[in-house]
């Protein structure tokens, strides 16, 4: 940190205390050489997520959007608002721990269909339909054998 009067770069915390609702905190400072008192305030950076669509477009990541696709899918099944919830807070929770600025909404849709296949079946198969663009009947029932077969194992 640099004076902002002198720019020396050494200086010691006269106080500490949390502002912003708690999201920043707040330090009185004095330099070292030249004895003036500043504040500085520290922060934690929001990263910035960003989504890479099929078109090679990008936009901003959206839980919420997440949140609502999942809810059609699971349109008049036994799923709750609050479990489509957890699985996009999930979803986001991985992404932003992989430490990645940009995600595919490929790797998205994988990451869904994961936890819906786990939730309620039906749901993911409105899912994958959607998401995979089956081009026919024949694609459709191939995702059907192939979740059966795997659900026999």
């Amino acid at each position: 940190m640099r004076c902002p009067y002198c720019s020396h770069t050494e200086d010691k915390v006269i106080d500490s205390r949390p502002a912003d609702d708690f999201s920043a905190v707040r330090r009185r400072r004095e330099c070292l050489k030249c004895g003036s008192r500043f504040t500085t305030y520290e922060k934690i950076e929001d990263m910035q997520l960003m989504v890479v669509k099929k078109d090679g477009s990008r936009q901003l990541f959206d839980r919420d959007k997440i949140t609502m696709c999942i809810m059609k899918a699971c349109a008049k099944r036994p799923v709750s608002l609050e479990q489509a919830e957890k699985i996009a807070v999930e979803v986001e929770q991985q992404l932003l721990n992989s430490m990645k600025r940009e995600v595919s909404s490929h790797e998205i849709g994988e990451l869904i269909m994961t936890r819906l296949k786990a939730l309620d079946e039906v749901a993911y198969v409105r899912f994958a339909s959607v998401y995979k663009q089956f081009k026919d009947v024949d694609s459709f029932m191939d995702e059907l054998k192939n979740m059966i077969e795997g659900k026999g194992r």
